[in-house]
């Protein structure tokens, strides 16, 4: 049975409350393209609260709880939607949460693997290494002594998170049916991007899965470590994996104590990052210092792969030709790939889009080398994309904030460190090889010979299965929601409105 419009708005009206508080809704108020409903809605949601002078974006979705800050997590990756500056807040979200009381965990995973946890394990830690939004870790020892980690799903996560992407869903779908810039931002294919990352997070089998495929990916890259997974003590709400004994790289003082180079970890990190989505195309979406260890050896080692990013051969072309024309200043290259790929309407000017670019790329190439910045350059890159009316590619977009992310990680090790230059050698050959004339001799030759196995079903189906060039993935299907119609909107009005005056109410209470 689905929920009542009702419960939406009052759902919507609680976290609004919480999100004023923190002053996180600011931005919404004062942009003058939020509809003016929604606008509306904020100024409700913050009647009577204290509002602080500097919002507090990640404050604010910690103290909704876990879904919110898995939501919050995935509006990171949206800078473009959310604006940067609470882009920036929002990656400090690092799921840290009081952890659930060992009876409980302890009886969650005699649930879920069918047999008494003594015949398993040896010994369990009950007190969790790290306790996150959607699971909690253990230290433990198997039964045959191997010293592993234990990652646990929260007791009854599944149906929070449910409920929340319900409600999320259901106010994507009235924010986009208003038109104008927001839909352009397909806030519904925000909220479903996050459906299916929690989708995977919440069968831990799925994300032992996507360790299993990224260790088999990188086994050519020397000195990157991904813990074995422990399949006979894995199931889709525990999940067993080898222990690694590290350095975290946020604590660099500790990474030289104990001989390791941080110049070259961060050396490392860039040059694994860059194999897993360029080369393989399979990346780990999720690189903050928290999830990175320095093993010996001078060796990197990876924890966490509940997000988990994916894009095809085609896509990754068009990254890696767009990153070496960014480098080499080559800006009227960089514009014809987005046109080609059909990230830019074909309405549009090539030569302009090569100048906005010009605009955005030139300010770096006058910085001294280590003064520039790929994060500055997706910035001004998401400045441009208004202006010629280009739809977002959440595919592309979480690789974006990922290689922000790895950037900060790599300039704490090396300050020194330049992402361009680093970056530059890996994407020159990787080109040279997937675009050299051998390759394309190659492709071409696999590429005639399967088109024309195909050949019947291509003359029958070609309008429906190749209806452009675009570089882009089709959007996933979204689910039917009902909109709420103006003729009915007081309805809802006055339950805003007594919501916030009983939040205010609330608070006034307890203030």
């Amino acid at each position: 049975m689905a929920t009542h419009p009702i419960t939406h708005v009052w759902r919507l009206l609680r976290w609004g409350r919480t999100l004023a508080r923190h002053g996180a809704l600011r931005g919404i108020e004062r942009d003058p393209l939020t509809p003016a409903p929604v606008r509306r809605l904020a100024r409700i949601s913050r009647f009577g609260a204290r509002v602080p002078a500097t919002p507090a974006y990640a404050d604010a979705f910690e103290a909704i709880g876990p879904a919110a800050i898995k939501f919050g997590q995935t509006l990171a990756t949206r800078p473009d939607l959310v604006g940067e500056a609470a882009a920036l807040d929002l990656m400090r979200l690092q799921d840290a949460l009081p952890p659930v009381p060992f009876d409980a965990i302890r009886a969650q995973m005699t649930a879920s693997l069918g047999k008494p946890i003594d015949s398993l394990f040896a010994s369990i830690d009950p007190e969790p290494v790290g306790a996150a939004s959607i699971a909690q870790v253990h230290r433990a020892v198997t039964s045959d002594g191997r010293t592993v980690a234990v990652k646990v799903l929260r007791p009854g996560v599944e149906d929070e998170f449910a409920r929340a992407i319900e409600t999320y869903e259901w106010a994507a779908a009235q924010v986009e049916a208003m038109g104008g810039e927001l839909a352009r931002l397909r806030p519904r294919l925000v909220v479903e991007t996050f459906r299916r990352w929690t989708a995977r997070e919440l069968d831990l089998r799925r994300e032992g899965a996507s360790a299993s495929e990224l260790a088999e990916a990188m086994e050519a890259e020397p000195g990157y470590v991904v813990p074995a997974i422990d399949w006979q003590r894995t199931s889709g709400k525990v999940l067993t994996l080898e222990w690694l004994d590290g350095i975290k790289l946020s604590d660099r003082a500790a990474l030289i104590a104990a001989g390791h180079d941080p110049a070259d970890l961060a050396r490392r990190l860039v040059s694994a990052f860059l194999r897993q989505a360029i080369a393989e195309g399979f990346f780990h979406a999720d690189m903050h210092q928290g999830n990175l260890f320095a093993l010996s050896g001078n060796r990197l080692a990876v924890i966490d792969f509940g997000i988990m990013g994916r894009i095809d051969r085609r896509a990754r072309v068009w990254l890696a030709e767009i990153l070496y024309g960014l480098i080499t200043g080559n800006y009227r290259r960089v514009a014809e790939i987005h046109f080609e790929a059909g990230y830019v309407p074909p309405h549009h000017d090539v030569a302009e889009f090569a100048t906005a670019l010009r605009a955005v790329g030139e300010p770096m190439r006058g910085l001294p080398v280590k003064e520039m910045s790929i994060g500055a350059m997706l910035d001004g890159l998401f400045a441009i994309t208004r202006d010629f009316d280009m739809q977002t590619q959440p595919h592309l977009l979480l690789l974006q904030k990922t290689m922000v992310m790895v950037e900060g990680v790599a300039t704490a090790l090396d300050p020194d460190i330049n992402m361009w230059e680093t970056a530059a050698p890996f994407v020159r050959e990787w080109i040279r090889t997937e675009l050299g004339p051998e390759a394309f001799v190659a492709d071409r030759i696999v590429r005639d010979v399967r088109t024309f196995a195909r050949l019947p079903e291509l003359i029958r189906n070609i309008e429906a299965r190749y209806p452009g060039p675009g570089g882009a993935p089709p959007a996933p299907p979204l689910p039917d929601i009902q909109l709420v119609r103006v003729g009915g909107g007081w309805r809802y009005a006055a339950v805003a409105l007594l919501a916030a005056a009983a939040g205010a109410a609330a608070t006034a209470l307890l203030g």
